[in-house]
Parts: structure tokens; sequence; C-alpha cells
């Protein structure tokens, strides 16, 4: 039940504030000061106090130095356009046509230049029989409106899950869905087409080894990168089928839910929930571009299985199990 008393609904509030500040608290102590301070020239803060729980992150194409975010759960059916120089919102979207949102995690933008957002999270652990994704253009002029969206029935093809990643292909407009398992997950493909008027089946298409929270095309199509809390993969694209290319150097955030690529591909940009939350830039592989000054090196010689850097597995160990009670709470929350 959700949202069942008042009194109830602070508590809930409170006691994941409180755990979300202690796991960033944690994180600030684990990591070395220029780890904290130095998150990339081209990074940003997101200053907005109403983006408590940022989810999902695409870079506009229409304007530039604009970011695309939104809340995971609770909010409402709100798109926020976020300015990457100053970090401050400058347009507020709200979605009409698509119902009350469950559990929105995603956002991809398509070669139509329209806005996907998907609604395809689950903290009951794959109980919903559907989940749905939203499409609308993404607007031309920057400024608080509302925008009617087209809503669509997603079903997987091997039952209910829970899933943070929907990514939208550049060139064929195709979608996919990385499902969300600690023990790894399958990437999903959509029909060649979404059906607003039934439901569209998701298909599993190959195994992803990593408990994803999102992912992301590079704007060329030919290479996908999926993220996870501790680490992420870039994988080589070949219509629907991946090949891993290397380890990823996600930046260790208190609970890093998001991933995009920049308009020109050169870098990953990674955000986290939290408010004040950073979005910080990494170099993507094979791109030789210089990224984040982060401390967390590149390629698979210089990274663990998670995916990160031996100069930051203590820290993140010492942070690890703090995140986790963080997250496990917060989860826990929702289902009262």
């Amino acid at each position: 039940m959700r949202r069942s008393l008042p009194r109830l609904a602070g508590a809930r509030a409170a006691a994941a504030a409180a755990v979300t500040a202690a796991a960033a608290a944690a994180l600030v102590i684990a990591l070395p000061a220029s780890a904290v301070a130095g998150s990339g020239d081209d990074g940003f803060t997101i200053k907005d106090p109403r983006i408590t729980e940022s989810s999902g992150l695409a870079a506009s194409r229409a304007h530039p130095g604009i970011y695309w975010t939104h809340n995971d759960s609770d909010d409402g059916a709100f798109l926020y356009a976020v300015d990457s120089k100053t970090g401050k919102t400058v347009a507020t979207i709200t979605m009409s046509g698509v119902g009350a949102p469950r559990d929105v995690e995603a956002i991809s933008l398509g070669p139509d230049g329209d806005l996907y957002v998907g609604d395809i999270g689950d903290n009951l652990g794959g109980k919903w029989d559907h989940v749905w994704i939203y499409k609308l253009p993404e607007p031309k002029v920057l400024k608080d409106q509302t925008i009617r969206a087209t809503q669509y029935v997603v079903k997987y093809a091997d039952g209910p899950r829970n899933a943070e990643a929907l990514m939208v292909h550049p060139k064929t407009g195709r979608v996919y869905i990385v499902d969300k398992n600690e023990d790894g997950g399958h990437l999903y493909e959509g029909p060649a087409q979404l059906s607003a008027s039934g439901t569209n089946v998701f298909k599993p298409v190959a195994t992803v080894d990593l408990w994803t929270t999102d992912g992301a095309f590079s704007p060329d199509g030919e290479q996908l990168a999926v993220r996870g809390y501790f680490g992420g993969i870039a994988y080589r694209w070949n219509d629907g089928k991946i090949k891993k290319q290397e380890r990823l150097n996600v930046p260790l955030q208190g609970q890093g839910e998001s991933v995009t690529y920049t308009p020109d591909g050169s870098k990953l940009m990674y955000g986290s929930e939290g408010a004040g939350s950073a979005v910080q830039p990494e170099s993507v592989p094979g791109s030789g571009g210089s990224g984040s000054k982060s401390p967390s090196g590149g390629g698979d010689s210089a990274v663990d299985g998670s995916g990160m850097s031996g100069g930051f597995k203590v820290g993140a160990l010492a942070v690890a199990a703090t995140i986790a009670v963080a997250i496990g709470f917060r989860r826990l929350l929702r289902r009262s």
C-alpha cells in the first residue's frame, strides 16, 4: 500500500532521506578528496530541490547542453530539462494521457526526435504483469508546458520482472530493455514498431552480466553501454547481437542509476539519485577522449572485475555495505 496515511508517508520520507544522507556521507569519507572535488570539467550538479531521485538521463539533441531527467517514483508525470552549464532546471514537462506513473526509471531519445520514458521499474520484484513506455516529442521551446504522450503497454515473453534500463537505437528506432537482477540479467528486444493499441512483447536476445541500473546507445548506434552501482560494460552492437568490448570507468556514486552519451559520443555522463546529485563525465571506450579526471584509469588492465580501478576498490568496499542497506531499506519502505 502506498500513501495510505500522511503520518506514514512522512516517516517514510524522513527515513529515506536519512539513509540516503548516510550513504552520501560514507561515500565522501571513503573517497579521496580529489575524487570528490574533481568530477570533470564538463560535469554538473543538479540543483533543483524537486529532483531527489534522478533515475534516468538523456542528452538533448535539439538543445545543446540540456539533459533530460526525472524522479523514479511518487513524483508524477514530470520530466525536467537541466542546463549543464548551471545545473538549473530550465523547463518542466508534464506528460498528459499517461495516467499515474508507477516507477519511472529511464529516458531515451529516438531517431524521430521523440523522448521515450520507461515506466518499467517494479519494486515488488516482478509482480506487475505489465509496464509502460511513454513517447512524446521533445519540445522545440524550453518552457514549462504540458505535452500529450502516447502510452504503450509492455510485457516480457518470459514473465514479469524489474527493470531500470531502456534504450532506443538511434538508427533503427527499436526499443530495448535490460532487466535488473543481482545475478545478471538479459537484453530484451521490443517489436520493430511499438503499438499503442495492443500489447508489446519484449523478448530476451542476449545475456548481460551486470546488475544493471541504466543503459544507453552511442549516437552512431555502434556501442551499448550498461551501468550498475559499482561498474559497467561497453558492448559492441551488431543488430541486437552484443559482444563485450571492455569495462567502463564508472564513478563511485551514492546510488548510481543513470547514464547517457554526450551528443558527440565522446563521453559518458553518469548520474546518481539524491538531492544535489552530481552528473560526472568519463571517457568512452575507443573514443580516445580524456573524459573525467577521475583516477579510474582506462581499459580492462586498470579495473577489477566490478569495473572499478584498484584505487577505488578500498573506498568502494567501505561504502558498499552502507549503500546496499540504504537501497534495501528504501525498497522495504516502498513496499509498505
